[in-house]
């Protein structure tokens, strides 16, 4: 059985990691998800947003009893400290629902996990209301799935986003299930010439980021150990 267990949105996010591992269909509640199992670590890629997460972090848990599970992606900044491609790992990460918190070890700053893609007032607004440096959209479900199963938690973000980038609509294109329907959110640009250039600017970001984060992930992969014993 794996002693960590890697919770991410999407699979662009961990390409780079992902393919190094063994993918294996499970079934849990009636809803099927694909693990990526890879010695002590497995991967699930669950969907964006709150429920998404919390739902692949339960069926993580019940299906394979890790020691750890980390919560893992894409975050924006919410100052101009952290740029795309810096490594985030929050000593707090904060529900926006509710103000819950939820500390961890050996962790530095607050990561605040908010319901939808934020913009950049909105960005300000969570850094002065939460005293946060990053935002996300999945990890308080996480943290919360695991302390609810007495399981140590932690937080690897990587920034895709920085603090002024206005992202351009995105909400409308993940669905109930977390997934993002890139067909149609890219008919969506193809229709109005003037979100080309930021579209561009977020694909080169994202990859950016997702290559900076996988590399991340492929070294504690290989001393998974460490990342149990630094907690």
């Amino acid at each position: 059985m794996p002693r960590t267990a890697i919770i991410a949105a999407l699979e662009r996010e961990v390409a780079g990691l992902i393919r190094h591992c063994n993918p294996v269909e499970r079934e849990h509640q009636g809803r099927k998800f694909a693990f990526f199992e890879q010695d002590e670590m497995l991967i699930v890629c669950g969907g964006i947003g709150l429920e998404a997460a919390r739902r692949a972090a339960e069926a993580v848990i019940a299906l394979y009893h890790p020691a750890l599970v980390q919560s893992v992606g894409f975050a924006g900044a919410l100052n101009t400290t952290l740029r795309v491609g810096d490594i985030f790992s929050p000593a707090v990460v904060i529900d926006a629902r509710d103000g819950s918190r939820i500390s961890v070890e050996h962790g530095d700053g607050v990561l605040i996990t908010f319901m939808t893609v934020a913009n950049p007032t909105q960005k300000q607004n969570l850094a002065q209301a939460y005293g946060a440096q990053a935002v996300d959209m999945e990890a308080a479900a996480v943290a919360a799935a695991a302390r609810a199963h007495g399981i140590r938690f932690c937080a690897t973000k990587v920034i895709s986003d920085g603090l002024d980038f206005e992202m351009p609509e995105m909400a409308r294109f993940i669905d109930a299930q977390g997934r993002f329907r890139t067909t149609a959110f890219a008919l969506f640009v193809a229709l109005r010439p003037w979100l080309w250039r930021r579209v561009a600017i977020l694909a080169r970001n994202s990859n950016h980021a997702s290559r900076v984060l996988s590399g991340h992930l492929l070294v504690l992969r290989q001393h998974p150990g460490d990342v149990i014993e630094a907690m």
